[in-house]
């Protein structure tokens, strides 16, 4: 969430079956946490979908009525297993068209590979003429600018603030993408104030015993979110409950305050705190 409101959240997509088959680790998720972060944001949730177009669809409809600001990584490419871009228009129940900027910065790409190795750039080669087909997009997409070779991503507006940014599955080119997207887009969204987040073990508690505090203190807290995340094979801890609370900086030092005066008037027994801004 962000610090206000009436904001939309941010999602993400992650679009590929080697993801699922563990053919290969995803990397864009703790990035995109990490990007969201150092501008006061966060992630609000995420889906792995395999390459299976009623899937992908399905989950870009979704997408598209929430309101959110997506990012979807994967399947954007011209090979017989990318299918995003026709989900894409099938989800926003539009036709697929060749945007004509993305037809210009493909040619240009096409046209440094050539002079890269030396050769003449043949537009009306077949395996040239394919390679238009990464600029097809849904009507109506915007551009992202894809600073790595020129390719670029887009976007598609969704319902209220929403919109899905369409990015490859390839880091490399991703993850500037959605800096892009972030700084040109959205920068009206990123936090004015500091963002916090304040916890203390509690040893040996249970989940249940602590929830009436937890509610009584984002009652008491408006914009404060309380979180517990328990464990029962700790190294060093052993049994225990990491009990906290985060949102902006003086707020959640307030609301931290009357969560450890509760802890002490349940008699928990507390361990290290921890402060994380």
């Amino acid at each position: 969430m962000t610090t206000e409101r009436h904001a939309p959240a941010f999602g993400l997509i992650i679009v590929g079956d080697e993801i699922l088959s563990g053919k290969r680790a995803d990397k864009h998720l703790p990035q995109v946490i990490a990007r969201l972060a150092e501008r006061g944001l966060s992630l609000s949730w995420v889906r792995i979908v395999g390459d299976d177009r009623p899937r992908i669809t399905a989950a870009l409809r979704e997408a598209f009525a929430s309101g959110d600001i997506v990012f979807s990584c994967g399947g954007i490419g011209a090979t017989p297993d990318d299918h995003t871009r026709q989900c894409a228009a099938a989800a926003l129940g539009v036709e697929l068209a060749l945007h004509p900027e993305a037809k210009a910065l493909i040619e240009e790409r096409m046209r440094d590979v050539a002079r890269e190795q030396g050769q003449a750039w043949e537009p009306d080669r077949h395996d040239n003429l394919h390679r238009l087909n990464m600029g097809v997009f849904p009507q109506g997409a915007t551009l992202i600018p894809n600073p790595y070779n020129k390719i670029p991503g887009f976007s598609c507006a969704g319902q209220g603030q929403g919109a899905v940014h369409f990015v490859p599955g390839f880091p490399v080119m991703a993850w500037p993408m959605i800096e892009w997207v972030l700084d040109q887009r959205y920068a009206h969204l990123f936090a004015r104030q500091q963002r916090r987040e304040r916890s203390v073990i509690v040893f040996g508690a249970i989940e249940a015993t602590l929830t009436p505090l937890m509610e009584a203190i984002e009652a008491a807290h408006p914009g404060i979110k309380v979180f517990s995340l328990p464990s029962v094979d700790h190294p060093e801890w052993g049994r225990h409950i990491e009990l906290g609370v985060k949102g902006e900086a003086g707020a959640a030092d307030a609301a931290y305050v009357d969560l450890l005066a509760g802890l002490h008037q349940v008699g928990a027994k507390l361990g290290p705190e921890m402060v994380r801004d």
